[in-house]
């Protein structure tokens, strides 16, 4: 049986030569190649032909997660696993939704590296017991802010879009004092000092919730 064809992807020369001599001292794994980021990894896929892609999550130019994703519509069928120094919940969310065949943290075994290679050859996920509860735990709700109207927030996102009171009031079909009021309440409500930092909030917040249920 011929050895597993490894492509390393890392922009730190240093680490891929030292994940190539780990990796080779395993007489069944062959490093074809090395890459300091996605787009060149992709470039050198069809000369090299990898059977597996090893790639770093943090790159510039294509970093890890854009890597996957463009695997996964070019190369469905090969795997990626993800090396690297983050223990970032949310990131190891998006590279296993994006395809991700694996996460490891950079400080693990020769032994269990190259474990991990074989596990997902053989059509299995790998994922560092260290951030695997995190990253297959639901994330948090934002938290709980004051209960709002529904007249209240569809306020709320309109000043989020930076639209002015009139417009609003024309959208919504208000007066133009009745949106003037509703802005004053909300600024109460949310404790916050002006439009601006009322516009800043709602946005943070709804791309919170709006993560929370994609996820």
């Amino acid at each position: 049986m011929s050895p597993v064809r490894v492509l390393v992807v890392d922009d730190q020369e240093l680490l891929r030569r030292g994940l190539r001599m780990i990796l080779e001292t395993d007489p069944d794994i062959s490093v074809v190649g090395e890459a300091e980021n996605g787009e060149r990894a992709l470039a050198l896929l069809p000369e090299l032909a990898p059977d597996l892609v090893l790639a770093d999550a943090r790159m510039p130019i294509l970093d890890g997660l854009g890597l996957v994703e463009r695997l996964a519509v070019s190369h469905p069928s090969l795997p990626v696993l993800v090396l690297t120094t983050f223990d970032d919940a949310r990131l190891v969310r998006q590279l296993l939704n994006a395809g991700a065949a694996g996460f490891l943290l950079k400080d693990i075994s020769a032994e269990a590296l190259t474990d991990a290679i074989r596990h997902v050859l053989a059509g299995g996920l790998v994922l560092d017991p260290r951030v695997a509860r995190a990253a297959l735990s639901p994330p948090p709700p934002p938290a709980a802010g004051p209960a709002l109207t529904e007249g209240e927030r569809a306020v709320a996102a309109l000043v989020a879009r930076g639209l002015p009171n009139a417009e609003i009031a024309a959208r919504l079909h208000l007066a133009h004092g009745t949106v003037k009021n509703t802005v004053s309440a909300l600024l109460r409500k949310l404790g916050e000092p002006d439009r601006t930092a009322l516009a800043l909030r709602w946005a943070r917040e709804s791309a919170a919730r709006a993560e929370a249920a994609s996820s």
